[in-house]
């Protein structure tokens, strides 16, 4: 994403409506939101209203991780749609599950149904119903995370964003207890006062100390920060690196009020980044927390027009 958005091929709508032989749809039954009923909801109104007849499935996921599965194996069939309906967590699942079937036409929708949210509120252009309904699909950008130091490292897809250092801290503290507004700032308050900083070294050999270092395909996370000025349409080849180095905490604090009221500003755009993580490190896929072991290389590039959406 640059900050003035050059017209792609890629990013713009199919001049013919896509008609889908199946429309698949992903949820978890135990959802603490409301996925279950807008999933039904979903169902109800695509049958109303589609001038024609897809066969529709309901797939409740019975797992974490599960939701990769149902979706690769959806993506198994021609002309399919899948729609997560679930936060940015769940549609990276699903994400993740169409580009390991490795299908050539499988499109992709998400209907939120989270706490965030950030790729569907930064990319939605419609309703998802009135999307499906007139058929214009679109080709999205995806960043492609490898870590390890060998052929075949572990690879996976992320729709909006991958976070080093303070963001998945973070999020791990938060996961602890029950999502709400004010644990939400009782658990930032507690963990940014206890943060300790991560040194990354680069493949020239400098070493930094780093409180953040955050990959963004869309210009928005956590509901209210503004990383970049980018273009709100990923399909341009390359992503935003946010990259806070260690300074004192008033500083970090004046940095994330900055991005929750006017924005970060224009940030550096690229096509890949490459670092190597001296101690276990933690990160954040698409709101989903991992980790990385200590002396592991990482790797982040985009994939261009990897994905077809709607919606």
């Amino acid at each position: 994403m640059n900050t003035t958005h050059t017209p792609d091929p890629t990013d713009t709508a199919d001049s013919t409506a896509r008609r889908f032989d199946s429309i698949c749809v992903i949820f978890n039954p135990h959802s603490t939101g409301n996925a279950p009923a807008l999933a039904g909801q979903l169902r109800d109104q695509l049958t109303q209203d589609l001038p024609y007849r897809p066969e529709i499935r309901m797939l409740p996921t019975a797992h974490a991780g599960h939701a990769v599965d149902l979706a690769k194996e959806a993506a198994g069939t021609p002309n399919a749609l899948v729609v997560s309906v679930s936060g940015d967590g769940g549609y990276n699942e699903v994400v993740n599950g169409v580009m390991a079937a490795e299908s050539s036409d499988t499109v992709c929708a998400v209907l939120a149904a989270g706490n965030a949210n950030d790729h569907q509120r930064t990319t939605a252009r419609q309703p998802l119903a009135q999307a499906i309904a007139e058929g214009q699909v679109r080709r999205m950008d995806l960043l492609h995370l490898s870590t390890g130091n060998h052929p075949g490292a572990h690879a996976l897809y992320a729709h909006s964003y991958i976070g080093f250092g303070l963001t998945p801290v973070v999020a791990i503290d938060m996961e602890k207890g029950n999502k709400g507004a004010l644990k939400e700032m009782v658990s930032v308050v507690r963990t940014f006062a206890q943060f300790r900083p991560f040194r990354i070294q680069h493949p020239d050999g400098t070493r930094t100390k780093i409180d953040s270092l955050v990959f963004a395909n869309i210009p928005q996370m956590a509901k209210v920060a503004t990383l970049s000025e980018a273009e709100d349409r990923p399909a341009d080849g390359r992503f935003e690196v946010i990259l806070f180095e260690h300074a004192a905490k008033w500083r970090v604090l004046l940095k994330a009020a900055r991005a929750a009221t006017t924005g970060l500003g224009e940030q550096p755009s690229v096509t890949r980044y490459e670092f190597t993580a001296l101690k276990p490190m933690p990160y954040q896929l698409d709101g989903e927390v991992r980790s990385v072991p200590a002396h592991t290389t990482v790797r982040v590039e985009s994939a261009p027009s990897a994905l077809t959406v709607i919606g």
